[in-house]
């Protein structure tokens, strides 16, 4: 698997075919979420208001791609410019997408293989030219790569919300551990100190994680792995929806108001604790990491347990500083991905297992920090200083506030080329439908 990591040291010819190569997977995944797996109605229907129909982020990363590689890159006339408006995000929120007139299924495969085909065609006549950022390390066609991986585990997600059969196949039927061992330690120290966050070189960052800056973390104690489905069920059963000293005041009125007592997609039937999988049932794992929880609940739990989230700053310290290096790595193992040491790319629809991908440990021995599970932060969604909008401010800028709060390290359902360990991901508080988990962190005491 081809990875951004080494980009500056292709020549550019080598990079326009890894692009091509990565534009022709990525469309195979996304077909492979909307073509052969379910029937029209299917595709143009929606399982949730917080959901678009699988046909609209069809339609929606070709129309994407439209805009940035032929329009913008390739300086293309527009194919199809009076669609720009039905697959503008910012323009029609989810709930009201399904009353759009929107491409069929056919008509949406057609548009986005007519764009791929001209895209590829103008690819060879596109320079990538250092004095323009939008095309300098290919980063325009980077930024395509990675919006539509993005949208292939949106559309992942609504699979989950989906009721009836199973319509995606489950690869592996056992969970895969790739031959790891369960950590002898629960959690690590990472001692105080200056570390560099985000990343001002990676030629296929995104804005919000520019530039690179110092942070000064004091001391304090992470967990090696994620919090585990078992640890989660010792919160619940020991009266953890139910008392709110363990609750944000938000949180609590989201607990009352809601009405849940467990994850997403749980139920407890006969005294086990059973979830719904793509369309399976089945009982809860205890060793894979808790998802589909919100961040009052992870909040919730690490209160309960005496610790804490960890902040965002924390949670990229632990993840990519190497103290004896003093440098920041791409990866929580190094600077190039490595198949094996993570649970990323869908290789399977669910986490992995304690102990699993100990060759994927960061410096300080901190586990499945990418893959599996996204992980709550503490942290409100804010600008870096010095940060600056590129190449368009409804990526990042408009979602700048405390309604948002981070996320880091992708799940098994994101693809690597959209993951490293600068990247940052940002939701509501009260989103369970993502795959999102947490670990917990705390502060050491004071004195001796």
């Amino acid at each position: 698997m081809s990875t951004p990591g080494s980009i500056v040291e292709i020549a550019e010819d080598d990079l326009k075919e890894l692009i091509a190569a990565e534009l022709g997977a990525v469309r195979d995944r996304s077909f492979g979420l909307t073509t052969d797996v379910l029937a029209a109605d299917d595709l143009t229907g929606q399982v949730s208001p917080l959901m678009s129909p699988l046909v609209w982020d069809l339609a929606h990363v070709g129309n994407y791609e439209e805009l940035w590689l032929l329009r913008a890159a390739a300086g293309i006339e527009a194919m199809r410019p009076e669609i720009d408006d039905l697959y503008d995000a910012f323009e029609h929120p989810r709930a009201e997408r399904p009353s759009l007139p929107l491409l069929p299924p056919d008509e949406a495969r057609s548009y986005i293989g007519t764009v791929r085909a001209k895209v590829l065609d103008s690819l060879a006549s596109v320079r990538f030219d250092t004095a323009n950022p939008l095309t300098s390390g290919g980063f325009v066609y980077g930024m395509v790569v990675q919006h539509e991986h993005m949208h292939d585990e949106t559309m992942l997600a609504t699979h989950q919300l989906r009721k009836g059969a199973p319509a995606l196949l489950d690869p592996l039927a056992e969970p895969l551990r790739n031959g790891g061992e369960r950590s002898r330690v629960d959690e690590v120290l990472i001692e105080a100190g200056p570390f560099q966050m985000g990343t001002s070189d990676h030629p296929w960052a995104y804005d919000n994680e520019r530039p690179a800056h110092l942070v000064d973390v004091p001391a304090y104690y992470i967990d090696v792995e994620p919090v585990t489905n078992a640890a989660y069920i010792a919160f619940i059963e020991a009266g953890g929806y139910d008392d709110p000293r363990w609750w944000d005041p938000a949180g609590w009125e989201w607990r009352n108001s809601s009405g849940k007592r467990a994850p997403a997609f749980w139920s407890r039937q006969g005294g086990e604790w059973l979830r719904r999988r793509f369309g399976r049932t089945e009982p809860v794992p205890p060793g894979e990491p808790v998802q589909h929880v919100c961040w009052y609940e992870a909040d919730a739990y690490a209160r309960w347990a005496g610790k804490r989230l960890p902040t965002e700053a924390e949670w990229e310290k632990a993840a990519r500083w190497d103290p004896a290096a003093q440098h920041s790595r791409t990866y929580p193992w190094g600077e190039h991905y490595a198949d094996g040491h993570a649970n990323l790319g869908q290789q399977m629809l669910r986490p992995s297992e304690t102990g699993s991908y100990a060759s994927g440990a960061s410096a300080y021995g901190v586990r499945r920090m990418l893959g599996d599970v996204w992980e709550w932060t503490s942290s409100d969604f804010h600008g870096y200083p010095g940060f600056q909008s590129f190449p368009y401010k409804e990526y990042s800028e408009v979602f700048f506030g405390p309604e948002y709060k981070v996320l880091r390290g992708g799940s098994w359902a994101t693809h690597p080329l959209a993951i490293r360990g600068s990247f940052r991901n940002w939701d509501y508080p009260i989103r369970r439908q993502i795959f999102s988990g947490f670990r917990c962190a705390r502060t050491p005491p004071e004195g001796p």
